[in-house]
């Protein structure tokens, strides 16, 4: 009775609490926070002044009083103080209102490579921040469910998560995960790239803000044709200038290589210990390209190639992690199964 009224009362609430973006679901409502993993606090009262896409606007341009604070780093927590209070704003906000019989149950997506102590961070800064119950599934576990694969068939099935901070390869089947790797290398690998490349290449000192705006613009898995041109504004290190430069397509796609062939190589390591009958699965279904990182021009098509299958960029890349989550809520017998135990880290099977 007490459950049934429970649930009567609260919302249930999935989360992506990503490197660069956390996204929130609420069940039966669908995606209603999309924003910027950033806090932005005073350093001397410590208060919360900005969250979100507000508090991204702040990065590189705040006084000495304030800083602009990313609390996750590859896809785990690194603040966890800061991430509780990134975490309770967002709850509070898709709930609306938090009190003793509106708590809400969360599943939040993480990194399959993780440790206990990561795992735990992260529940521990969901319960702080209003949860009445907990749960946490592996990315590509959530993201394979969110672009809708059979994951419960004896077919095998590929996911290819690319977020921020981690990239989540995954053959999937009955329910399992047969063969899996996680790298530390996403979008925020590449932002950097670029703001190496553009130091050593044109003299030029630029943020992250800038790298990933020329990314968004510009960026590509491989050459092309597309003369596809940004113009990129900084200082110049050398004279200490302000400066502009316009630099091409073909030149990011350089600049990014090293991330970009990082990618690939893991998604061919992942192949390479899969079972000689799951392979076969997979050159019929293909392989299913998920996350903000699989949005990349050009990355479906040098994966395609590389492993000479099929790629298929999921219908809402960036939603898949946290729309899987979503779903597992409303099966508490496949949330059992899917979601990690704290302890030893593997899922319940419960």
């Amino acid at each position: 009775m007490l459950n049934a009224l429970f649930g009567l009362l609260s919302r249930d609430i999935g989360i992506d609490l990503g490197t660069a973006n956390t996204l929130v679901l609420v069940r039966g409502k669908g995606i209603v926070i999309n924003e910027p993993s950033v806090v932005a606090i005073d350093r001397k009262t410590k208060k919360v002044l900005k969250v979100g896409a507000e508090a991204k606007r702040m990065v590189g341009r705040t006084p000495d009083n304030i800083i602009a604070v990313r609390p996750l780093k590859d896809g785990v927590i690194s603040d966890f103080d800061v991430t509780e209070r990134m975490l309770r704003y967002f709850i509070e906000r898709a709930h609306e209102q938090v009190t003793i019989f509106t708590r809400p149950r969360i599943v939040i997506g993480i990194p399959s490579g993780v440790t206990e102590v990561e795992r735990r961070a992260v529940y521990d800064a969901a319960m702080t921040a209003g949860a009445r119950a907990a749960w946490l599934i592996e990315e590509p576990m959530a993201a394979a469910i969110g672009a809708g694969l059979p994951i419960t068939e004896p077919n095998g099935c590929m996911i290819v998560d690319v977020g921020g901070g981690t990239t989540e390869v995954a053959v999937i089947s009955l329910g399992g995960m047969v063969v899996s790797r996680s790298i530390r290398i996403g979008g925020d690998e590449m932002d950097q790239d670029i703001v190496a490349y553009m130091r050593q290449r044109h003299n030029l000192a630029i943020g992250e803000r800038m790298a990933e705006e020329i990314k968004i613009a510009v960026g590509a898995a491989m050459p092309s044709n597309n003369g596809l041109t940004v113009v990129v504004r900084g200082r110049n290190v050398k004279s200490g200038l302000p400066e502009e430069v316009t630099v091409s397509s073909n030149e990011i796609a350089s600049a990014i290589s090293g991330s970009v062939n990082a990618i690939v190589e893991a998604v061919l390591d992942t192949l390479d210990d899969t079972p000689a009958e799951l392979v076969s699965d997979l050159m019929g279904r293909g392989i299913t390209l998920a996350g903000g990182g699989g949005l990349l021009p050009g990355l479906s098509e040098l994966l395609s190639q590389r492993t000479r299958m099929r790629v298929d960029l999921a219908e809402d890349p960036l939603g898949c992690v946290v729309r899987g989550a979503g779903k597992v809520l409303s099966d508490l017998d496949v949330l059992r199964r899917v979601s990690v135990d704290l302890q030893t880290g593997r899922r319940s099977r419960r």
